[in-house]
């Protein structure tokens, strides 16, 4: 046979079902070649195509599948079976006031729907139809993205996003590195360096690259950005060469290719099997809690309405169990009426009531709610506070389904680089053995102009300093991996090393490291190249230095700290370490440690993001030992990773300390203002970051997620290391709980001796520990319940080195908790998607990198400081409006229905309407709903200004506490009370028969018009007693609908309307309106119907009032002025004149404005007696208009949670 049995057994453990190999890897042929006879069997695989598709629906599936997930909704399947219903049997009413409603919803849905997943659609097509660079018969020829396949070979140019995952081949520098950015994977915008397959960085030309022979062996796609591990075999001669291949070899899809002229690769991974791809969510349809509120207030009224058709059925029979009663002589039976069985007749009149009573469901509620929704996002786009004028962009609303739900966040989830952070890093000092250089102020120990008030230590180093200064500057200037592009223009702007004299710029894989090298160029030691090995600087007296590179020991996350081994021209060896100052202090022996250490925590407290800096000098034989160490770790496949920590470890030893220094990471514009500001007002901020925890740790600082008080827990690979995660999680739980079971924890208290705030930083490996525990550890319990413990306790987490799933399940596990609390999660870049997608509302930042998070969100926003206005005001506003829509619409049939069915005990349970036909159209459509659905849109129950300066006042409507149970049900009894006054007060009334002024006798459409008259008036001004922001708009839809509805009934019984068979309306409105009795009784109910609840309103604000109705009350008190009487408007004080001094004394740079009421604030927090919560806001205790001069300022200033 032609197959031998090595080759079948191949077959069958790769496409069988089962076998463990058919999942674990893939052989990727590169450029489709065969590998050479006798090397392996060639068995092409089948791969999907290059195609991303981030759509909902298709051409042939929208309809089905959109109607089964609008039928879905409880209220949709319930008017679907009514509607269908009154079509098959006799009701009361026509089958148009029942199927109109449903399928006007059911089509401005889809048609919304089938919008937003039509641009996404379109989205998709672009990126599919994108033409790439292929090499095929050694020439490049152009296809599209999506036509590309496994094993094709791509050529990408500068500045071009790879179109799939890609195996590095070579690359247009001799060394084979290539530059690239990974912003839109993992948010670092930084340059990361990559390297090509050793055997084949040689090939430069298509020509050449295409003759490369070689087959790939890697593992199937998983999401994991930073994991990849796989071998090449290169057919050369007789004996193929295999090399390793890691992470560093693989370019992801969506990364950008920089600094670097050309690439060759061949694709491994494609289309949704691309680690970017899986790093996505699906996109879901999000339901607020407010729908979901309705659905069961649904089900609440679906019992009532069902139990009243019961009940009205079994009546109905008991009622006709005299024959009299069954058949009267007015109303005799046809003979298949006879005859029909008692079962099917019990069954038709259940139905029939059901749909007489069928308006206590409100059908129009969702028609107006959708409107509410879709006219209500526009104020967020229309808002002139969240255009940003650099962008030229205002907010967006991709989807107008969760308005509401911005008022109900409880989790904020937040990226950190370019969300939270610019990403622009600012060298601000260096200290060399207490001497503090500050670039363009202090230098060499002389004061530069415009340094006064700055705080200087000690400025003036000796004479045998000097050396140990140049030293550190030499240090900061080859202790890196910061990169030289020449001759380049960025933006129109061009970068330089020298003004003048060359137009070179740095980058690298970390904007510290570009901002360190800077900033020595402006403390005169200038960084030039790396060539041929020798790392070239030019000093102070411009004079040009070269050092050859001997070892880079490379910087990771474990470690915290990067090292060279460097020959100086001389001959001398050194090993220059940089790192952070846990990581480099405990391996120091020397050096003013004390003087670097105060200046550190200095600068930590500040939010900036320190290094310390160290040396050793090694003689040959030390660098003899190091080499072999490195050399034999290198060499090890198996535990290499473990080899390459331990000989660091022995290398990194015995360090003499220079220094450290301090860079600036800058926030955006008012980011700290805006998290402070989410604290108060009860919602726990998350930073979820792909970066570096030191990195991350000092913008939480920065941005005052951390404060100088709060107590770091580490839940992080180096800790668990040294202890098992079971002992770290269960010590952390008790450091927690220790402190929090006997206080209640609350994250607008003030700031006292015994309150402990605690902040949570875990990173992405030790995350993955808690959410898979390991089954062989009995004692391991559940780790996610206790890590979830800890959050709960702790006011600020910070996750880092977190890959893009990862970040989505973090917040799927949030969200799933027992709580189930309301989540918000912002970013900028496409690695925030995933999270975006999961949490229950999703925010984009139109930032630098990409439109994939504004396109996949929610609502999209052009900075960080526009989600305080969002969340704060609009998410409050809409929360308040549609609550009361929905409570309102609910009463109000309420009101409608419950005459109705107390009527049937007066009309023989006959299924009488008791109102008219047209009234029952139009009470929902025309009478009633125009004043809710403008209510909904204009309501601001507090002014602007105050929900802005007042977060806490968000905490009142929290957890969905407009919505509960006991309001639900205080408005239905209140409807219930209504629905009784008005009809028996009616039924008193007419008791004795009531005359009109010619002797005419009422009837019952009049006496069902009289009830349905006091009901529009009466529902109608509940409205008016619960608005507090009036308008012209107000006034004009207010009155208009209830003149509408005066000479709607007017025009409807006045006139004799050709088109109908029967009227029997006809002048019952105006006979009504003749009576005095009835005028009186319109007036007497109407007032009958809203004293109750207008007493309970008064009782309970003089009681018990809540937040906001004392702020509504101060607010009329200064008729509207609020802001100019109270604390609110007294945040920032004028400095006393000690404070003032103290804190210009401590100002090292004028540059940040930030400094001097930083420093400020660090002296007052020994003054305990200034910092008061905003209690006495509202509450004068001398009884007095205004507040006294002791309470103008309550403020805690910038750094403290009021």
């Amino acid at each position: 046979m032609g197959m031998d049995f090595s080759t079948l057994r191949t077959l069958i453990s790769r496409y069988c079902a089962g076998e463990e190999n058919c999942v674990d890897t893939r052989t990727v042929y590169i450029g489709h070649k065969e590998p050479p006879p006798g090397a392996e069997a060639f068995i092409q695989q089948r791969f999907p195509d290059n195609r991303i598709i981030s759509s909902k629906y298709t051409f042939w599936n929208f309809i089905p599948k959109n109607m089964f997930e609008q039928f879905r909704r409880v209220a949709n399947f319930y008017f679907l079976i009514i509607f269908l219903v009154q079509l098959i049997i006799d009701t009361p009413t026509s089958p148009v006031t029942s199927g109109l409603p449903l399928f006007f919803v059911i089509i401005v849905t889809a048609i919304k729907q089938g919008y937003e997943d039509w641009l996404r659609h379109k989205a998709d097509k672009a990126v599919n139809q994108c033409l790439v660079q292929v090499v095929q018969h050694g020439k490049l020829s152009r296809k599209h993205s999506r036509k590309l396949t496994v094993g094709d070979v791509v050529y990408v140019k500068e500045d071009e996003s790879f179109p799939c995952d890609l195996i590095l081949l070579s690359s247009s520098r001799d060394d084979g590195t290539c530059y690239v950015t990974t912003a839109s994977l993992d948010g670092e915008s930084s340059h990361k360096t990559y390297h090509a397959v050793q055997d084949t960085k040689a090939y430069k030309t298509e020509e050449e690259v295409n003759c490369i022979h070689a087959t790939i062996d890697c593992e199937q796609p998983q999401p994991d950005l930073y994991k990849f591990r796989g071998n090449i075999n290169i057919y050369m001669g007789n004996e193929p060469v295999s090399r390793s291949l890691a992470s560093q070899n693989l370019l992801l899809r969506g990364a950008t290719l920089k600094n670097t002229e050309y690439i060759y690769g061949v694709a491994i991974y494609t289309g949704m099997e691309t680690k970017m791809a899986l790093n996505y969510q699906s996109k879901s349809q999000k339901r607020s809690a407010v729908e979901k509120s309705m659905n069961a207030y649904l089900v609440v009224y679906l019992c009532i309405l069902i139990s009243k058709a019961v009940i009205n059925t079994a009546l109905k029979y008991v009622w006709q169990a005299d024959p009299n009663r069954d058949e009267p002589w007015y109303n005799e039976k046809t003979e298949s009426e006879r005859q029909r069985h008692v079962l099917i007749r019990v069954f038709t009149d259940f139905l029939a009531f059901m749909v007489l009573f069928n308006y206590i469901i409100p059908v129009s509620m969702y028609v107006t709610v959708e409107m509410q929704k879709f006219l209500g996002s526009y104020f967020i786009m229309w808002d002139d506070e969240m255009f940003d004028k650099e962008l030229g962009e205002r907010a967006v609303v991709n989807t107008s389904d969760l308005n509401e739900e911005l008022g109900q966040v409880e989790y904020v989830f937040t990226d950190k680089t370019g969300t939270l952070t610019e990403n622009n890093m600012e060298f601000i000092e260096c200290c060399v053995d207490g001497n503090v250089y500050v670039p363009h102020i202090i230098c060499n120990g002389q004061v530069m102009p415009g340094a006064a008030g700055i705080d200087m230590i000690d400025t003036s180093p000796g004479p045998e300093a000097r050396e140990r200064e140049e030293l550190f500057f030499r240090a900061l200037c080859l202790c890196h991996t910061v990169q030289v592009k020449e001759e380049e223009t960025v933006d129109g702007i061009k970068h330089g090393i020298h003004q003048g004299k060359s137009s070179s710029f740095y980058i690298s894989s970390s904007p510290d490291e570009v901002a360190l090298v800077e900033g020595m160029k402006r403390l005169g030691f200038t960084y030039l190249r790396l060539k041929e090995g020798q790392m070239e600087i030019l000093n102070r007296e411009d004079e040009i230095e070269r050092f050859e590179l001997l070892e880079v020991l490379t910087f990771d996350s474990v470690r915290r700290r990067m090292s060279v081994i460097v020959r100086s021209s001389t001959g001398e060896l050194y090993l220059f370490c940089k790192g952070a100052d846990s990581s480099i202090f405990p391996r120091v022996v020397s050096g003013k440690v004390e003087q670097i250490k105060a200046r550190v925590e200095r600068n930590a407290v500040e939010g900036l993001r320190t290094l310390c800096v160290a040396y050793r000098r090694l003689s040959p034989e030390q660098y003899e030992q190091v080499c072999h160490l490195l050399t034999r770790a290198k060499l090890e496949f198996q535990d290499q990773d473990k080899l390459v920590a331990e000989a660091y470890d022995l290398i990194e030893r015995d360090l003499i300390l220079l220094g450290a220094t301090a860079v600036e990471d800058r926030l955006q514009e008012k980011a700290a203002d805006t998290i402070e500001s989410l604290h108060k007002a009860g919602m726990k901020v998350w930073v979820l970051t792909g970066d570096k925890m030191e990195t991350a740790a000092a913008t939480c600082y920065a941005s005052k997620l951390f404060r100088r008080s709060t107590q770091i827990l580490e839940l992080t690979t180096k800790r668990t290391e040294e202890q098992s995660l079971h002992d770290v999680l269960f010590e952390l739980s008790r450091t927690v709980l220790r402190h929090y079971g006997s206080m209640t924890r609350d994250a607008s208290s003030g700031l006292s001796s015994e309150y402990i705030d605690y902040g949570l930083i875990i990173d992405g490996a030790t995350l993955s520990a808690v959410m898979r525990p390991s089954q062989e550890d009995s004692n391991s319990g559940n780790y996610k319940e206790i890590f979830l413990e800890i959050c709960r306790n702790c006011s600020a987490v910070l996750c880092c080195r977190m890959a893009p799933l990862q970040k989505a399940q973090i917040v799927k596990m949030i969200k799933s908790s027992k709580e189930h609390p309301i989540t918000l999660a912002v970013g900028d870049g496409a690695n925030d998607v995933s999270m975006i997608l999961e949490a229950h509302v999703g925010i984009g930042i139109m930032g630098k990198e990409g439109r994939q998070a504004v396109r996949n969100s929610d609502y999209a926003i052009p900075k960080f400081k526009h989600l305080k206005k969002m969340l704060l005001v609009h998410g409050h506003y809409y929360y308040i409006r549609i609550s009361e829509l929905v409570q309102y619409f609910f009463y109000k049939n309420v009101c409608f229905i419950f005459p109705q069915f107390l009527y049937q005990f007066f009309c023989g349970f006959s299924q009488q309407p008791l109102y008219d036909t047209a009234y029952l159209t139009l009470y929902n459509i025309s009478f009633t709903s125009l004043p809710i659905l403008l209510y909904s849109l204009m309501e601001q129950h507090i002014n602007i200004d105050i929900l802005k300066k007042e977060p806490t006042l968000y905490r009142d409507i929290a957890k969905n506490s407009l919505l509960t149970w006991p309001i639900f049900i205080y408005w239905t009894v209140l409807g219930v009370y209504d629905a009784i006054v008005m009809f028996f007060g009616v039924y008193f009334l007419f008791n004795n028969t009531t005359f009109t002024s010619n002797g005419q006798m009422f009837g019952n459409w009049t006496f069902g018009t009289l009830v349905f008259t006091v009901l529009v008036f009466t529902v109608t001004f509940k409205l008016v007693l619960d608005t507090h922001y009036w308008t012209w708009i107000n006034h004009f839809v207010i009155w208009g609908s209830l003149v509408f509805f005066v000479v709607f009934s007017l025009l409807w019984g006045g006139i004799i309307w050709p088109f109908l068979n029967y009227q029997r309306m006809y002048y019952v409105f105006m006979q009504m309106l003749s009576s005095g009795p009835a005028w009186l009784s319109i007036i007497l109910l109407i007032t009958a119907s809203l004293l109750p609840d207008v007493v309970k309103k008064v009782f309970w604000r003089a009681l018990w009032p809540t937040n906001t109705e004392r702020i509504q009350s101060a607010d009329k008190l200064y008729k509207g002025q609020l802001s100019e009487f109270t604390p609110l408007a007294a945040l920032h004080p004028p400095p006393r004149t000690g404070d003032h001094q103290r804190g210009s004394g401590t100002q090292r740079n004028p540059r940040r404005s930030e400094t001097p009421n930083k420093k400020i604030m660090f002296t007052r927090w020994q003054r305990a007696p200034d910092y008061r919560t905003f209690t006495p806001l509202l509450r004068f205790t001398d009884g007095s208009r205004h507040p006294r001069p002791g309470n103008a300022y309550n403020g805690a200033g910038p750094e403290t949670s009021v």
